[in-house]
C-alpha cells in the first residue's frame, strides 16, 4: 500500500520536474461566478435586534439570482451559507463546513438553529456551485440577535 506522504511527495517531484506544471495546475482552478448587478441576499427572519429562542428557523431571502444545489453549475445561481459568530472568509476560497459556517448545500431557503443563550452574529453569503463566493461576494450585513 503506497503512503499518503509518498503520494505527495511524487507530486511535488512531477511539479518539480517539469518547470510550470504548479502554474498550469494553479491555472485550472475554477474562475470565481459572477454576480450579477443588485443581487442580494437577506434575512426574512430573524431581523437585527431580536431576541428569539435557543432554538429557531432562519428564513432566507435572495433578489438577482436564483438558488441552486451545491455542484450544480449554473449561471445566476449558488447556494446559502449562514455564518454565526464569525466573519467571512477570502472570497476567492470555498466556504468552510463547520460550526460557524452552516452550508444549505441542497437548495434551501431556511434552516433550524440551536444557539446558546447570550448574543449572536449572524450572515448569510451565498455560495456557487463549488461552496466559493461569487464576484463580487453576494452576502447580507452581518446582523445581531439575542437568545433568550
Amino acid at each position: 500500500m503506497i503512503s499518503q506522504a509518498r503520494i505527495a511527495a511524487a507530486g511535488l517531484f512531477v511539479l518539480m520536474a517539469w518547470p510550470g506544471a504548479a502554474s498550469q495546475a494553479l491555472a485550472q482552478t475554477p474562475a470565481r461566478q459572477p454576480a450579477p448587478p443588485g443581487a442580494q441576499v437577506y434575512f426574512h427572519y430573524p431581523v437585527d435586534g431580536l431576541s428569539v429562542p435557543e432554538r429557531f428557523t432562519v428564513r432566507i431571502g435572495l433578489r438577482g439570482m436564483g438558488v441552486a444545489p451545491a455542484g450544480v453549475d449554473h449561471a445566476r445561481t449558488g447556494h446559502h451559507h449562514l455564518l454565526i459568530d464569525t466573519e467571512p472568509g477570502p472570497p476567492d476560497q470555498p466556504i468552510p463546513s463547520d460550526y460557524n459556517h452552516i452550508h444549505l448545500g441542497n437548495g434551501q431557503t431556511e434552516v433550524v438553529v440551536t444557539l446558546p443563550k447570550g448574543r449572536h452574529t449572524l450572515q448569510l453569503l451565498l455560495g456557487d456551485y463549488t461552496h466559493t463566493p461569487h464576484n463580487p461576494p453576494v452576502m447580507s450585513p452581518k446582523i445581531t440577535i439575542n437568545v433568550r
